[in-house]
């Protein structure tokens, strides 16, 4: 598990009403750290976040700041700032106003007021859009301009929620560079929440996977793309190709039987916590490669083949993405060249693009969710 943190959140629950969305949640960030909180809607990452920054009272747990309980203070003691996906500016209030407005309420005079406020307006490229309103200025000029506020007031703790989902996606590109450097720079402890998983993985240390009110997996982000725990959490990672496959371990081999939907396989076990019987197999689309004909039948070593037939291909950039038919799957894959429709085909997956799981047998929870299917155990990248 993490360390000791700067933020810690200890055996957290909370809810509203009758529904609980956060379940005895255990996190634990460092000074300087910045964290992303990543999940479908309704996983509880918003939650968490309005929780840490007061806007949620927690019925169990505690959440402390550098060795301080916070749980129970109003938002404005925390020492915390918290950006809005809306950004919330005044709109009344001009670029200047809008970043001092959170001094002004501290009492600070208006000498310190200016000169905080044109720190910050050189720091994030606003230096003489200060006499601006909101209306006057572009999406991402906007979201620096909540920044700024926020950060007008030395914050220890700045959380984000999920503040680039309002830009559209070339200035989304540039702004999220812009605010990891951003927090490098000030050494700031940040806490960002979000669906986007390039997002997650461009801005973060460390990710951390949320589903239904639990921790699936956290990591930095190389370790949860190469080596996620779960069905669901390879899913989330980009893995969405699914096939179901039937294996024996021998020794550190994995050996998979020709099935209706795969030819037979001679694949390293690569310390996965896999067992006889029934597999799941996920991959990227980018992952794998299209190979013209059909199988010799033959077990391929360090790859699976997949036989089908080619449904529907285009072309959204740098790749063909390829719709092919797999028994009653329909699996997406990447070539550089164009294959015709209806082409009898094998998806070819080497073993490194392979993530092997036992398959789980609960078909309420065909994700394997929460944990690594057994203990419900909540696994850290490196466990895996």
């Amino acid at each position: 598990m993490t360390p000791q943190g700067f933020l810690t959140i200890t055996d957290l629950s909370a809810g509203y009403g009758t529904t609980r969305v956060l379940d005895r949640l255990d996190l634990a960030i460092v000074k300087g750290e910045f964290v992303a909180l990543l999940g479908s809607s309704g996983c509880g990452k918003t939650t968490l976040l309005r929780a840490i920054a007061g806007f949620v009272k927690p019925s169990a747990g505690s959440i402390s700041v550098n060795g301080t309980d916070v749980t129970r203070q109003p938002p404005d003691k925390r020492g915390m700032a918290l950006v809005f996906q809306s950004y919330a500016l005044w709109p009344h209030m001009t670029v200047a106003q809008n970043i001092g407005y959170g001094l002004k309420l501290r009492g600070r005079s208006k000498a310190e007021i200016a000169r905080r406020v044109g720190e910050l307006e050189d720091l994030l490229g606003l230096a003489g859009l200060g006499q601006r309103k909101p209306g006057a200025l572009s999406g991402g000029q906007r979201q620096r301009v909540a920044l700024g506020r926020a950060l007008a007031i030395d914050p220890q703790i700045l959380l984000l929620d999920e503040p680039l989902s309002n830009l559209d996606a070339r200035i989304r590109l540039k702004v999220r560079h812009d605010i990891s450097a951003l927090q490098k720079r000030l050494g700031i402890t940040a806490v960002h929440v979000t669906h986007d998983r390039e997002e997650a993985m461009v801005m973060a240390d460390r990710i951390v996977i949320l589903d239904r009110g639990r921790i699936a997996q956290q990591g930095t982000p190389q370790a949860l793309y190469n080596r996620p725990a779960s069905p669901f959490v390879a899913a989330f990672m980009g893995a969405e190709n699914r096939i179901d496959l039937t294996g024996r371990i021998i020794g550190d081999r994995v050996e998979i039987a020709a099935g209706p939907n795969n030819a037979p396989a001679d694949l390293p076990r690569d310390g996965r916590p896999l067992a006889d019987g029934p597999l799941e197999a996920r991959f990227r689309a980018e992952a794998a490669a299209i190979v013209a004909g059909e199988s010799d039948g033959n077990p391929a070593r360090d790859a699976l083949d997949l036989p089908g037939r080619i449904e529907a291909a285009s072309y959204p950039g740098g790749a063909w993405r390829h719709s092919v038919r797999v028994g009653d799957e329909v699996l997406l894959v990447d070539s550089p060249t164009p294959f015709a429709l209806g082409a009898a085909v094998r998806i070819r997956i080497p073993a490194e693009a392979l993530f092997l799981f036992v398959r789980q047998s609960n078909p309420a929870d065909p994700e394997g969710s929460l944990s690594d299917g057994t203990t419900g155990r909540v696994l850290e990248a490196s466990e895996t």
